[in-house]
């Protein structure tokens, strides 16, 4: 996947220009009379049709909201689809972006196993080339920091930990809005990098955080401030 963002340019979504407007119509009222005929072309061979269904489920979510809490589940698996692409990152990307805007509207409510999918396919996209997908995988897994709960707490736990690398990576990322949205995203799991009380995994985690904190002293010493201020290190 190859970045069409320079580094430096900021990523923002934007609103939909005209004639996508136009064209997402018929996909919008297509959602809202049946989902079955979305779900057939949420699979479509046309990568085209498969982005449209996305971005009409952004729009749907802005727009009608009610729609979104009525056939949430079904949207939810839509979108999962979505950023499992296994060809578009145009797909993955839309996908992502909408997932952003639902989960702002459900909070967090009843996403279910839908919030492993979604944890383990982002973090993926935290290293990816494209620019625009590292930003919004950051966004959106530093929404799902603050959704895991606590039934996902445990889970979500030895994902951030097995992402503190990443995390530490893109804090100095080359598209500077990517490291804007990483050091976000690095604040809102700083709860998840608190030290273990099963003193078998001490040792490993003594190592990573005197690794964590000889880069934060470094290059981010506010954020090893505030990892301190908070006992998380």
């Amino acid at each position: 996947m190859k970045t069409n963002i320079s580094s430096g340019r900021p990523l923002v979504y934007g609103n939909s220009k005209k004639r996508e407007g136009l064209l997402l119509r018929p996909v919008i009222g297509q959602i809202q009379d049946g989902f079955h005929k979305s779900s057939e072309t949420a699979r479509d061979p046309s990568v085209k049709k498969r982005h449209m269904v996305m971005s009409g489920l952004g729009t749907m979510a802005c727009e009608t909201p009610d729609k979104v809490r009525k056939y949430k589940k079904i949207i939810l698996d839509l979108l999962v689809n979505g950023l499992y692409d296994p060809v578009s990152s145009e797909v993955i990307h839309e996908s992502m972006k909408t997932l952003t805007i639902i989960l702002d509207k459900m909070r967090g409510k009843a996403l279910g196993s839908f919030f492993i999918d979604i944890t383990l396919q982002t973090r993926t996209l935290l290293d990816d080339e494209n620019d625009s997908l590292r930003y919004s995988a950051f966004v959106l897994f530093g929404q799902l920091a603050a959704l895991a709960g606590r039934k996902w707490r445990r889970f979500f736990t030895r994902q951030v930990k097995q992402t503190q690398d990443s995390l530490l990576t893109h804090l100095q990322d080359r598209n500077p809005q990517v490291a804007k949205a990483c050091k976000t995203t690095f604040r809102a799991c700083s709860p998840y990098l608190r030290q273990s009380k099963d003193y078998s995994f001490q040792n490993e985690e003594d190592q990573r955080n005197s690794k964590l904190c000889r880069q934060l002293s470094h290059y981010h010493p506010e954020l090893l401030q505030f990892f301190y201020a908070n006992k998380i290190l």
